[in-house]
């Protein structure tokens, strides 16, 4: 394959031959009493978790599905068919197509809208060629393997008008204990914003993982994708359908770690609560033994510094320590997808006022999706606010793994005067993954 286009397919005999050119139509924004018609790439664990808040939802109709382990297509079909087939009670509906390619679904007659939730390292290319196909887009976090993905992927969901939504879903839910701690810093309620400290695991490491044998009815090269070939491993993509969260998360060939991943979330809402969904850090100084993996700083033109997993110790000598913690010139706030709290107590027991200022309305995630779909709003986590946060991630490893202190220019998305740190930034896909 020359290159990669979606009407190109793996198991197409043509698939070497020059693809057709794609005619690119508006996203249709759906009426008020049509369903939008949705496709899931990727039904995995997480993917498995958004088609079931989706099927219960009257405004969309699931009409596709992709994987390419078949057990988990076929499953994901027998869930639609089963709800479908219960909601008109004649105990049969078969108007779900299975697909083993995206690209094939991409091309599903009617279709308006995509979610995406395959593994990190293939989430630009669907992303990319969805736009190019006028579909509409939710994709999971972190949005991007690499600083470069996600800036092509804003500049083609620009350039198709589509509505993106990334899955920062703590913008949203969680009881709106993130939401309150980023209007209290944006109020002012604990004085100058000094460091932001957060609360999560290691960067990602290189793969060491042994060959194994693929199972029957997983398609491993295509699992494989843009990432360099290797050989299986049930770590990575476990067998059938699975209910845990596989490993592939660990390892720098197809994410970032915990960096990237429990990081896309809170990382997210940091720069949420620093006004920076367009910009980041000018400054990357990793600790002075990166093996440990925490107390990395990134350095914000304002002066604030925010810190992965290093804390301040309260008079119990342990760790003040949750998944955000703001600390400012007169207090601190905690908080976590389990609650909020703030140091001293008075912070948050005096309440917002009318003339404070709030944050976007969204209650829901999908739901605030949806509605963008139909308005034709931007969402409360775009395409740039997504690559944004995920550029935090990478910025993250990308210092932990070189091991020296970084400047890093926001505005053109380049490291200063490092020409070794600037390839970190982007990463050649196996040939015939490459897009065009």
């Amino acid at each position: 394959m020359a290159r990669f286009t979606r009407r190109t397919f793996l198991k197409s005999a043509a698939a070497a031959a020059a693809a057709p050119a794609v005619w690119v139509r508006p996203a249709r924004a759906a009426a008020a009493n049509d369903r939008l018609t949705l496709g899931f790439i990727g039904v995995g664990t997480m993917g498995r978790g958004h088609l079931g808040g989706f099927l219960g939802r009257n405004e969309v109709e699931v009409v596709a599905v992709c994987d390419v382990v078949k057990e988990r297509l076929d499953n994901a079909a027998r869930a639609v068919e089963k709800k479908y087939a219960d909601r008109i009670k004649s105990g049969v509906y078969k108007g779900v197509k299975a697909y083993p390619d995206f690209r094939q679904l991409l091309d599903h007659p009617g279709l308006d809208a995509v979610v995406i939730a395959t593994p990190d390292h293939w989430h630009a290319m669907p992303c990319i060629l969805a736009a190019r196909a006028g579909k509409h887009i939710y994709c999971e976090k972190p949005l991007t393997h690499n600083v470069a993905e996600g800036r092509r992927i804003v500049a083609e969901v620009k350039k198709a008008k589509v509505v993106f939504q990334t899955g920062s879903q703590q913008r949203s839910e969680f009881d709106g204990h993130f939401r309150k701690a980023v209007e209290y810093v944006w109020n002012g309620r604990i004085g100058t914003l000094k460091t932001v400290r957060i609360g999560v695991g290691g960067p990602a490491r290189l793969c060491d993982l042994p060959a194994q044998d693929a199972p029957e009815g997983t398609d491993w090269d295509f699992w494989l994708g843009p990432a360099p070939d290797r050989a299986y491993h049930s770590d990575l993509c476990p067998k059938g359908v699975h209910g845990h969260f596989p490993a592939w998360r660990l390892y720098q060939e197809y994410a970032g770690g915990q960096v990237a991943d429990m990081g896309a979330h809170h990382f997210d809402i940091a720069q949420w609560a620093m006004r920076m969904d367009g910009s980041g850090p000018v400054g990357v100084i990793p600790p002075a033994d990166p093996k440990t993996g925490r107390g990395l700083r990134f350095v914000y033109a304002s002066g604030v510094v925010m810190i992965h997993n290093e804390f301040e110790k309260g008079p119990d000598g342990k760790d003040v320590r949750a998944d955000c913690v703001f600390e400012g010139t007169d207090g601190t706030i905690l908080v976590g997808r389990g609650g909020i709290s703030s140091l001293p107590d008075k912070i948050l027991k005096d309440p917002l006022g009318a003339r404070d200022e709030k944050v976007y309305p969204a209650m829901s995630h999908h739901g605030n999706w949806l509605e963008c779909v139909k308005t034709g709003k931007e969402t409360i986590c775009p395409a740039e606010t997504g690559h944004r946060s995920a550029t935090i991630c990478h910025l993250g490893n990308i210092g932990y793994r070189l091991g020296r202190e970084l400047k890093w220019d926001p505005a053109k998305e380049q490291f200063v005067g490092d020409a070794g740190a600037n390839k970190e930034l982007t990463r050649e896909p196996r040939a015939k993954w490459k897009l065009v």
